[in-house]
């Protein structure tokens, strides 16, 4: 999903587009392919948004989730991670360094006899 679909979705639901949500998209957008934590996303926000706090950064990604504009990768042993992603796929997760990789769905074909 781009930044303008992003935009686009918030004003469908009616919610107000204020500086916090615009830093926190553009660090969605910009930090994709790393599915960034809450605490990456209030990090490189508020450079762009200088009210920002980490309590709004995780109420807007909980509001953002609830809109369906990102997904929220939860974990047992690390910080939740959020996507912009959609798209059919699979997270693969690289057991030495953590990083989280995008992954096409294989294709599955059932056949009934």
């Amino acid at each position: 999903m781009t930044g303008e679909m992003m935009l686009e979705r918030l004003r469908e639901k009616g919610l107000k587009i204020t500086p916090q949500r615009l830093a926190i998209i553009d660090v969605l957008i910009e930090k994709r392919p790393f599915h960034p934590g809450a605490s990456l996303i209030y990090a490189e926000g508020k450079k762009k948004a200088k009210v920002l706090s980490l309590s709004t950064v995780y109420a807007t990604l909980q509001e953002f989730s609830r809109c369906g504009l990102l997904q929220t990768l939860e974990f047992d042993q690390r910080e939740n991670r959020y996507e912009v992603n959609l798209e059919e796929h699979v997270n693969l997760i690289c057991q030495r360094c953590g990083k989280i990789s995008d992954y096409p769905s294989p294709s599955l074909s059932i056949r009934l006899n």
